[in-house]
């Protein structure tokens, strides 16, 4: 067994989108990132298709945008948080133009603004259309490649925290590929920046390695989760049998594409006034609604866009052409498919959770400002506002680094490392999108929470599906708890929303697994 390794320097969990800024933003302060794979694959933060939500238009304000934040959110949000957030977003703008991030501009170099749903106004800065977050990557990935004081570790994940009374002193990885026994790092501060949850569902837009496991590996430690039941279903995901799904950006409805079924009628129009712009979870339990009754939902473009889909939209025209589709003559099938978790490890409004020692940015963070339902391109928004604030959190909390430079680690992995079982995966994966997907009763989350309890008696020796499983449960857990419909979180067997519960949710894993043993405990004993 290898000995542990000591170093001062900052561990930061992930390569998205809110790691690599920290990163940035903590430098000339030593940092080792922990990255799955090179950088710039694997991240969510790589796909969004969105853009960056920012009221930089004269005829825009801060104000607005946190009002349409809080409206989105479901009687949730924080609004201390959307203000804080919202105030800051043109300065992330800004500093990611300067890093060379290359914004889309008109001819007089004014910021091209999109709308998406929700939004009062056009407000999302974009990129090539569709290309916004694997732009802003590019760029962000060749500064960090150039900063001497950051340390980058490709080909490793981490598995667990390591504690003493209630702080975090270190974290445990592991090499990737081939698989090792895990190692034990040393460190004075840790920040987790290891994306979300949407790989715990069958049907994804997230990458394959995004599995709730960053938050499973803290909520393990002990750190306090909020907002878990809150899970946004995008609308619109390609459904060509791809796994992930591909994403059909919300701007293209923003551009004026319509959704119609499989008898040519646009349907959003009978459930909300807005139509295919209202908020995500109504747009979404649409679609799925079309979906069970077998009138196949379809994205529209034809009118709206032509042609010009295949140049302005170009991540879409690839999808299409793998799939054999022709969105300049065809409707674009779509489906629902789990997208951004609202939820996560809890934090104050300097990144910081219930443990010591301990930061979070980016979509394993639960910030308070989503609520129950995200704003389209707030994600992006929140890991830039986020990684900032934590890294300059750190360096405040942080005694000053020494003069020397600090020594780069040079790990020797151990073999032995476990693969996790392949249809055990499947198994949870299938499990969660059928009984803690797009609707959800009490019967269907406490066998969700009995599947979950017996997975983890079968495979409780593999600590990364352990962390899986751990946000999983956590998930089922809050959504039993939470007997009404809100935002992401619509329950069959309560379909109001009870302005008693317009609360954050906030719990431990000891919690969830409570009520999942006294949930399955009820369940055998009840008469067959």
């Amino acid at each position: 067994m290898p000995q542990p390794l000591t170093t001062d320097r900052i561990v930061i969990v992930g390569a998205g989108l809110a790691a690599l800024y920290a990163a940035l933003e903590l430098a000339p302060r030593p940092v080792l990132m922990i990255s799955p794979e090179t950088l710039g694959r694997g991240a969510s933060s790589a796909w969004a298709q969105g853009g960056v939500a920012a009221a930089m238009a004269q005829s825009d304000s801060a104000a607005a945008h946190a009002a349409d934040t809080r409206a989105a959110g479901a009687g949730t949000v924080d609004p201390e948080v959307a203000e804080m957030v919202t105030r800051m977003a043109r300065d992330h703008i800004l500093d990611l133009t300067a890093l060379g991030a290359p914004f889309d501009r008109d001819a007089a170099g004014n910021y091209v603004m999109s709308r998406e749903a929700a939004h009062s106004t056009a407000r999302v800065v974009r990129v090539k259309g569709d290309q916004a977050g694997h732009q802003i990557m590019e760029s962000l990935i060749e500064r960090v490649r150039a900063t001497p004081s950051i340390q980058v570790l490709e080909g490793t994940e981490a598995l667990r925290l390591e504690t003493t009374d209630n702080t975090v002193t270190g974290i445990w990885i592991r090499r990737t590929v081939p698989l090792s026994a895990p190692l034990q790092i040393t460190a004075p501060a840790v920040l987790l920046a290891g994306g979300g949850s949407g790989g715990l569902f069958a049907h994804t837009t997230n990458p394959p390695r995004i599995r709730g496991q960053v938050i499973g590996l803290a909520a393990r430690a002990g750190a306090r989760i909020a907002d878990a039941e809150f899970v946004q279903f995008h609308p619109t995901a390609v459904d060509c049998g791809e796994d992930p799904a591909p994403l059909a950006t919300e701007a293209l409805r923003g551009e004026g594409a319509t959704l119609i079924n499989s008898d040519g009628q646009r349907f959003m129009l009978d459930q909300h006034p807005d139509g295919e712009l209202a908020p995500r979870d109504v747009v979404a339990r649409g679609i799925f609604a079309e979906t069970q009754a077998g009138r196949r939902p379809m994205l529209d473009t034809r009118s709206a866009l032509g042609p010009q889909v295949l140049t302005r939209f170009p991540a879409l025209a690839e999808t299409c052409a793998r799939a054999g589709i022709d969105p300049v003559a065809d409707p674009i099938p779509v489906a629902v498919a789990a997208h951004y978790h609202m939820g996560g490890i809890e934090t104050d409004l300097n990144g910081r959770a219930s443990l010591s020692r301990l930061w979070v940015s980016g979509e394993a963070a639960s910030t308070g400002l989503h609520g129950a339902n995200r704003l389209a391109s707030n994600g992006l928004l929140e890991a830039l506002v986020y990684a900032r604030r934590a890294a300059e959190d750190i360096a405040e909390t942080l005694p000053a680094p020494g003069a020397a430079p600090s020594p780069q680690l040079r790990p020797i992995f151990a073999e032995g490392g476990q693969e996790m079982d392949p249809e055990a995966v499947q198994k949870l994966r299938q499990c969660m999108t059928a009984h803690v997907g797009m609707r959800r009763n009490q019967s269907g989350l406490k066998t969700a929470l009995a599947t979950l309890a017996e997975l983890e008696a079968l495979h409780g020796d593999d600590e990364a599906f352990l962390n899986m499983c751990a946000t999983a449960t956590l998930i089922a857990a809050c959504a039993l708890q939470r007997r009404e419909s809100r935002g992401g979180h619509f329950r069959d067997d309560f379909p109001d929303a009870d302005p008693a519960q317009a609360q954050r949710s906030h719990v431990t894993l000891a919690q969830a697994h409570e009520i999942r043993s006294q949930s399955v405990s009820d369940t055998e004993k009840a008469p067959s």
